[in-house]
């Protein structure tokens, strides 16, 4: 770039003058440019010293020729005269240099006074050619000499503005010429009428020598300008060469990074082409499934990740993901090890694509979870051996005592009668162990299935204070219902919303001094209504205020001995009323005491009669895909019910009407979802239906899909945004919570 520059700037100095296209150095070297007029104007004044040197010597000289023929004080004034216009020249150079130093310069101002003192200086030499030429012959060839030595000597210092120099030589020459035809001899004359052409000869001398001064301070400004333009490129390429450089080291370490995860990660990741075809694996790759690297490389993955009775489906199932090119999760139930030992792995495939969103290779992570899956097997086993093995004889025993103490078999004396009574509330504590442990492990394990209906909040509440005071009256305590009772409806399961009012009334009453008063009240407010137990007891400490909802968590160790109780009661609360889009929590109490509350949304009358215009079940026997549709849906404003099988969706389809049915492509209760469609069909009138798949081929396996009411498919690991796109495209966006009636 800084040679192209370069070379165009020598070609416009090139150009011809007379050329009638002005070059770019014509125009740069124009009086306008105000460069081009600074570097003239320095020129000017760097001259006026060895111009006022020349002068004063000069005129020393012309004053030893003519002392002794001219008289002597004509001479000394005009000599005096010459030093002090010298001198004043002097000066005015003087002033330029100090204000260039301050940087306080302007072009067109320094020139017009250099321009007045050059044609001082010139008239000075004009006037002593007028004064000293009428005389002898000889003085008068002396003087003409002198004068056009004067004259000539001007252009090298004041050429390079010529109108300057114009002046200055009419300075000198005007007198001189009226001289030569006033007291010259005929040849003088002749010489008088030639000195007009010299002075214009001069004058387009000086024109054409500042065209080539300002052609040259153009020239020197191009190339000053190209080499700070070309040491400005040199520093923005050295910058970016160390940016280039610094991105260079910063993709070796992240290379480096990388590898290092990959060779150390305990997962294992496999690196596979469009085709399948594996490219690289690491080593945790090779402990998962026995293979040497190079022994994998270079063969079809496909096989041995993805293992189905159906190559065919599996193939089309892999086209498809390529072709659209976005990550998803699979399950892979048989993969097979080098020792043919079958592993359970979750694959991760995550695409990598180019600017042109083709996919270009796929990263494949996976983890074993066979262990995981037996760890829940065992863990199913586990809690059928407490609901069958250990919950069915206690229940018997439990009734066994209580035959007892009601004097079936006799009258007990008192000694055995308190020993029966302890062996039976010892014998529900550990029963009422046995249900909340099965409680807490079905609903982190997501076989806690919800069957909402309609709930009267008054009878409700009425309801489970009378049922819970038995309860109350062995710790003589009273529960009482304070203030009115709205009458609102809320949606909810009625046999989790009594466990939930049984567990909060239980412990108020357990941590309330005799005698005292559990009071319950219910208010509306929003939207929402508020159902409050509000106790005497002796309070949460601060420090155990965060760990209240948690799992076996009680203020004081001692309390389960004292009271009895587990400690999971309040989590199961929690979890049951979030179930129910419901909120829960505490508040210390005024004078002592404790106000536990939850708070449930209130059942407007069309939601009555149609379950919500909005409102979507989810059937999804998979918990992780079905919490994930549900907080998807949830957050754009839709109400969902889920239910894991077939046997929970005719329950609520047959309670409830759905705007859309989101049900699972395989479920385990029924032979084919499809048929179940169909069986539900009546309850389906206006429901819209969308598919949920684990691979897209399985979309092929139902033929005529609008036929069954099926307006949709979806991946169960589709984004959210993929996921609103079908459910409003099909229903329409949720709409704005509205405020319920007060």
């Amino acid at each position: 770039m800084a040679q192209e520059a370069q070379s165009e700037a020598v070609a416009a100095m090139a150009m011809p003058s007379g050329n009638t296209g002005q070059s770019s150095v014509d125009r740069a070297s124009s009086t306008d440019n105000p460069e081009v007029l600074a570097e003239r104007c320095d020129y000017l004044y760097r001259r006026i010293t060895p111009a006022v040197i020349a002068t004063i010597a000069l005129s020393l000289l012309l004053h030893a020729f003519l002392w002794r023929t001219r008289p002597g004080p004509l001479l000394m004034f005009w000599q005096v005269t010459v030093v002090v216009l010298g001198a004043g020249l002097w000066l005015l150079g003087w002033a330029y240099r100090r204000d260039k130093a301050k940087g306080a310069i302007d072009p067109e101002v320094w020139v017009r006074r250099a321009a007045i003192g050059a044609l001082a200086l010139g008239t000075g030499w004009g006037y002593a050619a007028a004064v000293f030429f009428p005389g002898g012959e000889q003085e008068q060839i002396f003087i003409a000499f002198v004068v056009a030595l004067v004259a000539t000597g001007g252009l090298p210092m004041f050429s390079t503005v010529w109108w300057v120099y114009a002046l200055y030589a009419a300075g000198v020459m005007i007198p001189f010429n009226v001289v030569l035809f006033a007291y010259g001899t005929e040849n003088f004359r002749v010489l008088g009428a030639a000195v007009p052409t010299l002075y214009v000869a001069n004058v387009l001398t000086a024109y054409q020598l500042g065209r080539v001064f300002a052609a040259a301070y153009g020239l020197r400004g191009a190339y000053r300008k190209l080499w700070d333009d070309n040491a400005e490129i040199n520093a923005q390429l050295a910058s970016q060469l160390d940016d280039l450089l610094e991105a260079h080291r910063a993709v070796q370490a992240y290379d480096r990074k990388l590898s290092l995860f990959s060779e150390r990660a305990p997962i294992a990741v496999f690196e596979v082409d469009p085709n399948a075809t594996i490219h690289d694996m690491n080593p945790a790759a090779e402990n998962l499934f026995g293979y040497a690297a190079h022994e994998l490389v270079g063969r079809n993955g496909i096989t041995m990740l993805f293992p189905s009775d159906d190559r065919a489906q599996t193939e089309q199932w892999w086209r498809d993901f390529v072709a659209e090119g976005k990550p998803t999760t699979i399950v892979a139930e048989r993969c097979l090890r080098r020792d043919e030992l079958e592993l359970t792995c979750e694959w991760t495939l995550t695409p990598l694509v180019d600017e042109e969103d083709s996919v270009t290779s796929i990263v494949i992570q996976g983890r074993d979870i066979t262990h995981q899956r037996e760890s829940e097997r065992m863990r199913s086993e586990f809690t059928s051996t407490l609901s069958h093995e250990l919950r069915t004889p206690l229940t018997s025993i439990l009734g066994s005592l209580q035959l007892l103490r009601s004097g079936v078999l006799g009258e007990l004396d008192k000694d055995q009668d308190e020993i029966t009574e302890i062996a039976e509330r010892n014998g529900q504590r550990l029963l009422d162990l046995i249900n909340e442990v099965l409680d807490i492990e079905k609903i982190e394990s997501g076989r806690v299935v919800l069957v909402p209906e309609t709930v009267e909040v008054d009878e409700f509440v009425a309801d489970s204070v009378r049922l819970n005071q038995g309860f109350a009256d062995r710790f003589t305590v009273t529960l009482r219902l304070v203030g009115e009772l709205p009458k609102v409806k809320v949606r909810g399961d009625r046999k989790r919303l009594m466990q939930i009012m049984t567990n909060l009334l239980s412990n108020a009453a357990k941590f309330s001094p005799p005698n005292e008063t559990v009071e319950v009240l219910c208010t509306r407010k929003d939207g929402r209504v508020q159902l409050v137990v509000a106790d005497r007891g002796p309070g949460i400490p601060e420090t155990f205020r965060g760990k209240i909802f948690g799992r076996f968590a009680q203020a004081d160790s001692t309390d389960s001995r004292i009271r009895g109780g587990t400690g999971l009661g309040l989590a199961i609360c929690k979890r049951l009323i979030e179930m129910m889009q419901g909120r829960i929590g505490f508040n210390p109490r005024e004078g002592g005491g404790t106000e536990f509350w939850f708070e449930l949304p209130v059942m407007r009358d069309e939601d009555e009669e149609t379950g919500g215009a909005q409102r979507i079940l989810v059937t999804e026997h998979d918990t992780v895909a079905a919490e994930y549709l549900a907080m998807v849906l949830g957050k754009a404003g839709y109400s969902v019910d889920m239910a894991p099988d077939a046997s929970t969706s005719r329950a609520l389809l047959g309670r409830w009407q759905y705007a859309m049915w989101m049900v699972d492509r395989n479920l385990r209760d029924v032979d084919d979802t499809v048929s179940l469609i169909a069986e539900m069909h009546h309850r389906l009138i206006d429901t819209k239906i969308v598919m949920l798949m684990s691979l897209r081929s399985e979309q092929a396996t139902i033929e005529e899909p609008s036929r069954h009411g099926i307006v949709g498919w979806l991946m169960k690991n589709e984004p959210r945004q993929r996921v609103l796109e079908v459910v409003e495209g099909a229903i329409g966006p949720a709409p704005a919570p509205a405020e319920a009636p007060a």
